[in-house]
């Protein structure tokens, strides 16, 4: 048997449901997976409450670390006993064992555990492709990053100042200032939407930012904008405190000929080439100690309940875990 968590209907914390299954076989281009750690992501938490609709009942989860324990026909590229991890879905994760497509797997090497690949990959091909893709980070770029303090902010902070960027970080309260300027922030900003731009402006000398990195939405948009300088960029990859509201053309080109992005990861993982020089430049950087798995807490499979309980309510820093 397989525990699975499940849910039918949109809510909170509360409608995440253990039930036990039988164990799947894999079909022609699939294999089964044991467990041994399970990645928890911000869009997981959208994903149940409705924000991210997805088609109910549904599992839940994008990444994991395990075990092949079986493979289904025409299977080349994983045999039974590898050490794999995968990131970006199908959804299904939160399971002791699951069955996937073959071309999803990533060799996970003997030097990086199970926890710390399920802790690092989706978060960091999520960094990956915002810091090389979606803005080519490197020397002389002065970039604003929220969040910094979470676990794709911490992957981000680390690796944009391996690149030679200089890092504005903004979090939401005091207690984060000190583990933002541990990971190498130049500067570290708590959250004032009337001061943000104002702050950002002193710090870089009246020249403001390239790029702001915004997953928070509705609450920060505004300001993020007034933080950038003429042709710069704004990236908005989430909305933790709900969707931006709807910008005129006009406002970009009267705040200096501003960019806008709304870029996703299925977009920039859309060919299983793509997805994987992406997820092996990831375990690059983590064996390199360039990125750190930084995970706060781990939790039972069938505590999933509370481990999203704690992600929303702002107790966690860092990244979460499911352990089957």
């Amino acid at each position: 048997m397989v525990t699975v968590i499940t849910f039918s209907a949109a809510g909170g914390p509360e409608v995440l449901e253990a039930c036990e299954q039988d164990l799947p076989t894999p079909g022609p281009g699939q294999v089964l997976i044991d467990h041994q750690a399970i990645g928890i992501n911000y869009l997981d938490v959208t994903q149940r409450n409705g924000a991210v609709p997805v088609a109910l009942p549904s599992g839940l989860g994008l990444e994991g670390a395990g075990v092949v324990a079986a493979v289904g026909e025409g299977v080349t590229c994983a045999k039974v006993g590898d050490r794999v991890a995968y990131a970006t879905g199908p959804l299904g994760a939160y399971a002791s064992s699951r069955v996937l497509p073959a071309e999803k797997l990533v060799p996970l090497p003997a030097s990086i555990s199970y926890e710390d690949a399920a802790a690092v990959l989706f978060k960091g091909i999520t960094a990956q492709y915002l810091l090389k893709s979606t803005y080519p980070v490197g020397p002389g770029t002065v970039m604003v990053l929220y969040g910094v303090a979470g676990g794709l902010g911490a992957i981000m902070a680390s690796w944009a100042k391996h690149l030679g960027a200089t890092v504005i970080g903004v979090v939401s309260r005091d207690a984060s200032v000190a583990k933002a300027k541990a990971l190498g922030c130049d500067e570290v900003l708590v959250f004032n939407a009337t001061s943000l731009a104002e702050q950002v402006s002193a710090f870089t000398q009246g020249r403001k930012a390239d790029v702001v990195y915004d997953p928070i939405g509705r609450d920060t948009f505004a300001a993020s904008l007034d933080c950038l300088k003429p042709r710069g960029l704004m990236v908005s990859f989430g909305a933790s405190s709900g969707a931006p509201a709807a910008v005129e053309v006009s406002t970009l080109n009267a705040k200096g000929s501003l960019f806008l992005t709304r870029p996703s990861i299925v977009a920039h993982t859309a060919t299983p080439a793509e997805y994987q020089a992406r997820a092996q430049d990831v375990l690059a950087a983590l064996e390199a100690g360039i990125i750190e798995p930084r995970v706060c807490r781990t939790y039972p499979l069938r505590e999933a309940a509370q481990a999203h309980a704690d992600l929303q309510s702002g107790r966690t820093s860092g990244t979460l875990l499911l352990i089957p």
